[in-house]
């Protein structure tokens, strides 16, 4: 016959309290990873700078006739020409008036 050992085995109280202290870190856990993911979401900007991209193709082209104003989803977008003394510098810009982004690109026209 086999002689069994006894186990110490916890409490029920050592029990909850572990079960809340897992609990707690998982939920502040989660809530850093929520707040980048949200960080993330809302400062991504490749659309507009992709969209903005393509304006200055279509504008060396000679597609897009200045000056140019839209509309891209939540982007105010405007091209404006820059006459400086040497050069005529076009002006590729960008705004989101609910998170206050601005985005500037400038061209050199020959």
């Amino acid at each position: 016959m086999v002689v069994l050992k006894k186990i110490r085995a916890s409490t029920l109280m050592e029990t909850l309290v572990a079960t809340v202290l897992i609990v707690v870190v998982f939920m502040i856990a989660s809530m850093i990873l929520n707040n980048l993911f949200s960080n993330t979401v809302k400062n991504n900007t490749r659309g507009v700078e992709a969209h903005l991209s393509e304006l200055n193709y279509l504008y060396l082209n000679d597609k897009l006739s200045l000056p140019y104003y839209d509309d891209y989803k939540q982007w105010e977008i405007s091209i404006v020409s820059d006459k400086n003394s040497t050069q005529n510098i076009i002006l590729f810009k960008a705004e989101n008036s609910s998170t206050n982004q601005n985005i500037l690109k400038e061209t050199i026209d020959y």
